[in-house]
């Protein structure tokens, strides 16, 4: 079993093209299953992900691309059609 304070350490790659992605910098959940939905991954500078632009910098990847969950790295497998941003939620 792993703790998600032990994943944020990680590096985060992507096998399909060998790029570092960042940490961890939050985690969606699943509260009425009990599971990780996906991870979230600070954005790269400029607001351009991957070739797609959005209100936000943050790169999501689903859990169902997690390809490995190593000592130090995690590896995942984002394409442009995997990338999904998140939309923004406003809380009171």
């Amino acid at each position: 079993m792993i703790k998600i304070s032990d994943m944020r350490d990680r590096e985060i790659i992507n096998i399909v093209d060998g790029r570092r992605l960042g940490p961890i910098k939050d985690i969606e959940l699943d509260l009425e299953k009990g599971r990780i939905k996906a991870i979230v991954l600070p954005g790269m500078s400029g607001g351009r992900i991957l070739g797609l632009f959005g209100r936000s910098d943050d790169l999501v990847v689903p859990w169902e691309k997690i390809v490995r969950i190593g000592v130090d790295v995690i590896l995942v497998e984002v394409t442009g059609q995997h990338v999904e941003l998140p939309p923004r939620k406003e809380y009171d």
